[in-house]
């Protein structure tokens, strides 16, 4: 993989072993982080977890303990935030009120020392870029709350910034809001082939719009990848937990080789499955996404167990499969013709998909 087109994309911003404390707190430990030129990467993780500290960092509101942070090869650890050559997106919009959509997006072009003609004609780009070309003299207490949002998008694009940060942009609008302008934001990026690097603790944002995730906890990288890789193949418990939704097993390691590891299951049954790096023998955890556990005669799967409760999700049902040590399985399956869902109170063997199960590292 390391000769993929992808990876070979110049380096916009390279954190290199940040720490960042207050007093005897350690918000960031040992971050290092390269995002890509003309890469929508995310920061996802809990709340609490340092993913904006780490983004204040990158924007100069906040001083580094130790550590670099390089934007396309110039260390800017020590530059002021108005000396970097990038914008900001924050979760509250801070709009003037007094002002007009357009008065809004110039008066940083104008406080940078463009002239007024220039300043103007860039405002009118980038609002019709953001949607929002005949909103120009509405005030921003005469507009929705997407809107705003665009016109804070539209400020931030205006000075050409060579990183735009994004800290939860959408966490203020409406749960199908928020699912269109995470389209609006995606192709937003593709076309200005600015460097986003956004801000979320929610999955399925970050799953949906980014081409790189880096799983944050505790002030500590998990996990950098795609959509896909952090999906498919967590590290981690954290990881495994943290993004979607998943069945961990406890189970016990009898052997690793060659990438692979031979587990004993409750109930005696055996699967042999991929293997996390750093995963060890003995004692461990396996994850099996929901949606690829399926049905099986009760001596015929590699568990069994009695169904407990069934979820209706409308497209999905949830079955909650109690084995026989007390833990639950969670099967997902569709609400389709032909689908077979068992009622409460049925003994069920359970089966894995190829490659869904995957050892952890705890």
């Amino acid at each position: 993989m390391g000769n993929t087109r992808e990876s070979m994309k110049e380096v916009a911003v390279d954190i290199v072993n940040l720490t960042k404390c207050y007093g005897d707190f350690t918000a960031l430990s040992d971050v290092s982080l390269d995002i890509r030129d003309n890469e929508f990467f995310t920061l996802l993780g809990p709340s609490g977890c340092g993913k904006t500290t780490l983004l204040r960092t990158v924007a100069g509101f906040e001083n580094v303990t130790e550590g670099a942070i390089l934007l396309y090869g110039e260390d800017i650890a020590n530059l002021p935030p108005n000396k970097r050559p990038v914008n900001t997106v924050f979760q509250q919009y801070a709009l003037f009120p007094h002002m007009d959509v357009m008065q809004n997006v110039l008066f940083g072009l104008l406080r940078l020392g463009q002239d007024a003609a220039s300043a103007r004609a860039r405002v009118g780009e980038v609002l019709e870029m953001v949607q929002l070309g005949g909103f120009a003299h509405r005030l921003p207490g005469q507009l929705s709350g997407g809107q705003q949002q665009r016109v804070a998008l539209a400020r931030a694009l205006a000075p050409n910034p060579k990183v735009l940060l994004l800290d939860e942009p959408l966490s203020a609008l409406d749960l199908k809001l928020r699912q269109a302008v995470r389209l609006e934001l995606q192709q937003l990026q593709r076309d200005t082939g600015i460097t986003f690097i956004f801000v979320t603790h929610d999955q399925e944002e970050a799953l949906t719009m980014s081409d790189r995730i880096a799983v944050i906890a505790e002030g500590r990288v998990q996990q950098v990848g795609t959509a896909r890789d952090i999906y498919e193949a967590p590290i981690n418990k954290f990881v495994a937990d943290f993004i979607g939704e998943t069945n961990l097993i406890m189970v016990q390691v009898l052997g690793l080789a060659d990438g692979n590891a031979t587990c004993l299951l409750p109930g005696g049954g055996k699967c042999t499955c991929p293997a996390a790096q750093g995963a060890i023998a003995g004692e461990g955890h396996i994850s099996v996404r929901p949606e690829r556990v399926g049905f099986a005669e009760p001596d015929a799967g590699v568990m069994s167990g009695q169904v407990a409760r069934l979820v209706y999700l409308g497209t999905d049902m949830h079955v909650d499969v109690t084995l026989v040590d007390g833990e639950t399985i969670t099967v997902r399956t569709q609400n389709s013709t032909g689908s077979y869902i068992p009622p409460v109170g049925e003994n069920v063997g359970l089966t894995f998909e190829q490659g869904a199960a995957r050892l952890l590292v705890d």
